[in-house]
């Protein structure tokens, strides 16, 4: 399997800059998912504060 891999990638042209995209977009795309977790946790901790004080405001 990895003789074909190894074929494969000397047969193309531009194969290496291919790897090289793809490796930067799930990079990219695992920090976009880290990054809107963190920040949705962040919102529901928020409203959860505010819920919590407008609950107490009319107690």
């Amino acid at each position: 399997m990895f003789d074909f891999i190894k074929r494969r990638l000397k047969s193309d042209k531009g194969a290496m800059d291919k790897i090289i995209v793809t490796l930067l977009l799930v990079i990219v795309g695992v920090g976009a998912v880290v990054g809107l977790s963190t920040w949705v946790n962040t919102e529901v901790n928020t409203v959860k504060n505010s819920a919590t004080g407008a609950i107490a405001n009319v107690n």
